[in-house]
């Protein structure tokens, strides 16, 4: 079957907006309790609608991560083309508004922990891995190809992806883009040191994984906004 797609909070609300529809809600929740891949056909029949309609809808599951599908091999298949199967996908979702993202900095914590050792502190070690976890954010981010990234192409890629991770950004002015929404409140607010130079990290390891060289992530709080905002290098 084909990967899940990551639940980010973009897409975790597209997911959830998908089920308000009624049939892809029933479509769906055919294929959880069914407990195995089902055909168009099996779907079609279960809630009584035509084929055609039902692989549009299912194909509309997959499109937004809450199914996932494969083809029958020809051994599981009848005679002809081998049919479309689909199956719950393993992504989670789940939205609040603001933005929150525990999983994220438990992710970090967790890690740093284990990676911890007599080298580093745990501190520097959760810094560590806050950095990795930004740069693994964009590998999916195409890229444009050869040369260095001007600043404000960096900057428009770095808005593009911190849209997906819920910081809200925007342009306080010119060449400086700051994040309304702290994805990582309210421990923000109650170890304000230690969430912020993660969440440092973590920005500042997602441009280094876009190649924006020309822009960095600075530490400057402002009441009710992330502490970190983006600039052209100095």
């Amino acid at each position: 079957m084909e990967d899940d797609r990551p639940s980010t909070h973009t897409g975790s609300i597209r997911a959830i907006a998908a089920l308000g529809d009624e049939l892809r809600r029933r479509l769906y929740e055919y294929a959880r309790d069914e407990r195995r891949p089902v055909s168009r056909d099996e779907a079609a029949s279960a809630v009584g609608i035509s084929r055609k309609l039902a692989a549009f809808h299912l194909d509309k599951l997959v499109d937004v991560g809450l199914l996932r599908f494969r083809f029958l091999q020809p051994a599981e298949a009848r005679v002809g083309r081998p049919p479309k199967v689909y199956a719950p996908a393993d992504a989670e979702f789940a939205v609040s508004i603001p933005a929150r993202r525990p999983d994220l900095l438990a992710d970090i914590l967790a890690h740093a922990v284990l990676d911890d050792g007599d080298r580093t502190s745990a501190r520097a070690a959760a810094v560590r891995v806050a950095h990795q976890r930004g740069v693994d954010a964009t590998t999916a981010v195409k890229r444009p190809r050869g040369g260095r990234i001007g600043a404000e192409r960096a900057l428009r890629l770095a808005e593009e992806l911190l849209v997906d991770y819920g910081f809200e950004p925007y342009r306080a002015r010119a060449g400086c883009i700051r994040l309304r929404n702290c994805p990582f409140h309210p421990l923000a607010r109650e170890l304000p040191e230690l969430v912020c130079r993660l969440n440092h990290a973590f920005l500042a390891g997602a441009l280094d994984g876009l190649g924006a060289d020309t822009v960095e992530a600075v530490l400057s709080p402002v009441a009710g906004e992330c502490c970190v905002e983006l600039l052209p290098t100095r």
